[in-house]
């Protein structure tokens, strides 16, 4: 079966994941990679072409070659954001890839477009993961839970039942948030933390280790200039 044409926004890490994956799992062929004109430093990326924004549509016209953008997330995904904002506007089809190695029934689940998920995710029944949003390597996506747009989820991170993860939102490493929690938009939900109540926007969680180096360093205005909540501990939560 001849393979669908793609081109891939970036050149770091994680394009070259996304290559790989897309690659090696996929119903996509990577013909080539874009970039800003101020990061395009050569004309070649893992053997493919690389060519600036403004000539993409030339080289890559819409018509026949969809979009990864892989980015992850800087400045708690904006920046992701806008440029699949961007190329949507431009007229690209944004590529989804779900790892044939992932969990995954599709029994009432939803996906968006631009989503990239990982092996090893196991995604229940009536999930719903929203549009260019990332989940990393090994994270559990409750029954009925619903991720929402341009989020990042790291690894091993639990997410139960019918919880429901605002846009713009940051998870680490082994969080976890308890059945029926609201997290807010533009949230970051620091490593380990555990979340048993409902979050504010624009917000940060960390467990009390965490917050303690903040603190030590006088950072408790880290990432938005907001103050830094502390949780998690043998009893407490949010």
């Amino acid at each position: 079966m001849k393979k669908k044409k793609l081109v891939i926004f970036g050149t770091d890490d994680f394009a070259q994941l996304a290559k790989f994956y897309f690659t090696a799992d996929s119903e996509y062929e990577v013909c080539g990679f874009v970039v800003d004109k101020e990061y395009l430093i050569e004309d070649s990326f893992c053997n493919l072409p690389a060519v600036a924004l403004e000539d993409a549509e030339e080289k890559f016209p819409p018509s026949e070659y969809d979009m990864f953008i892989a980015i992850a997330y800087t400045h708690l995904n904006e920046v992701r954001e806008q440029k699949y904002h961007e190329y949507k506007r431009r007229g690209y089809k944004l590529a989804s890839y779900i790892s044939s190695k992932a969990t995954c029934w599709y029994e009432g689940n939803e996906f968006g477009d631009n989503v990239f998920v990982f092996e090893d995710n196991t995604i229940q029944p009536y999930a719903k993961i929203g549009s260019n949003t990332i989940l990393w390597s090994g994270n559990h996506i409750g029954h009925h839970a619903e991720i929402g747009n341009h989020v990042f989820i790291t690894s091993q991170v639990v997410i139960a039942g019918r919880v429901v993860i605002g846009d713009n939102t940051f998870i680490g490493i082994n969080a976890t948030i308890n059945d029926h929690i609201r997290i807010a938009e533009r949230n970051i939900i620091g490593a380990r933390a555990l979340i048993a109540r409902n979050t504010k926007p624009n917000s940060m969680y960390v467990d009390k280790i965490t917050k303690k180096v903040l603190q030590n360093v006088n950072d408790s205005t880290f990432f938005f200039g907001k103050s830094v909540k502390s949780v998690g501990g043998d009893k407490d939560g949010v």
